[in-house]
């Protein structure tokens, strides 16, 4: 989790203490007058817990305070679509926030994703990685440690090989033929997609360019062992855990599914991609 969002979360939760300080009530009494249970009280004025909408109606009301309700769902509002604006992570360059990925996904189980401009970052190859690091730190204007990055980037792929864990990955077969670093590179990259099918940690899908659509794509985004989204913008990470958005999100990923092939299907749509860059 994101320390600009904890932050948000802890003073979100200060100004919930500060309503229930209003009424004279100590947390367990307040708590009874919620028909909560105490610790649910503690979690969400110490910012251990994200309250829902109608979690801070109610707490507003048993403040006696309705008129607050307003101000704390604007700060909800705010904290669910916490951003991390790419200009001041990359303050340092690339590399930190490359180590900061390695160790979100080992702290993660289940991953479900879709990307529909680039190959993911899990999948990618040194070459392509390279090239990809390289363009952004230029378009940032962000220090040049591509080496680093791409190191990082490569310690994060450890996880695929990790028993137990599961990703769940979605592409756009446009991706496939979106030609980064050159006619090489893009060959080396597809054959690396080719050798994940079948692994035991990884499901690929490619959602074919003819496809009957639920939905229709708009940015990538991965979701989190089922408790938070991650959305990568040109200029900003977003990131939401809020239940109507997971569900949303889930949603969106599951007509995704959908609509996608896998396995022999994927493999030939792949091996599509890879005659076009071979006669290129």
């Amino acid at each position: 989790m994101s320390t600009d969002f904890q932050s948000g979360r802890e003073a979100l939760g200060a100004r919930l203490g500060e309503l229930r300080a209003e009424t004279g009530l100590n947390g367990k009494e307040f708590a009874g007058l919620l028909g909560w249970q105490r610790s649910k009280v503690s979690r969400l004025q110490n910012g251990r817990q994200t309250a829902s909408p109608a979690d801070l109606e109610a707490w507003a009301a048993a403040a006696g305070r309705p008129d607050a309700a307003a101000d704390l769902l604007a700060r909800l509002r705010g904290l669910e679509s916490q951003q991390r604006h790419w200009r001041r992570q990359l303050a340092a360059g690339d590399a930190p926030v490359q180590d900061r990925y390695v160790m979100e996904y080992r702290r993660t189980t289940t991953m479900r994703g879709y990307e529909p401009t680039v190959v993911p970052g899990l999948f990618q190859t040194p070459d392509y990685a390279r090239h990809l690091m390289a363009q952004n730190a230029e378009l940032m204007c962000s220090p040049r440690d591509t080496e680093a990055a791409v190191q990082a980037r490569m310690r994060r792929q450890e996880v695929l090989y990790e028993a137990g864990k599961l990703f769940r990955v979605l592409v756009w077969e446009g991706a496939l033929h979106a030609v980064v670093g050159g006619r090489q590179v893009m060959a080396g990259q597809l054959d690396r997609l080719v050798g994940l099918i079948g692994m035991s940690t990884v499901e690929l899908g490619v959602v074919p360019l003819g496809a009957l659509m639920r939905v229709t794509p708009k940015h990538g985004f991965w979701i989190f062992d089922e408790q938070r989204v991650v959305v990568e913008t040109i200029n900003t990470e977003l990131q939401y855990d809020s239940a109507d958005d997971l569900a949303l999100y889930g949603r969106v990923w599951d007509r995704l599914h959908a609509a996608a092939v896998s396995g022999p299907q994927a493999h030939r749509l792949i091996a599509r991609a890879r005659a076009v860059v071979a006669a290129a």
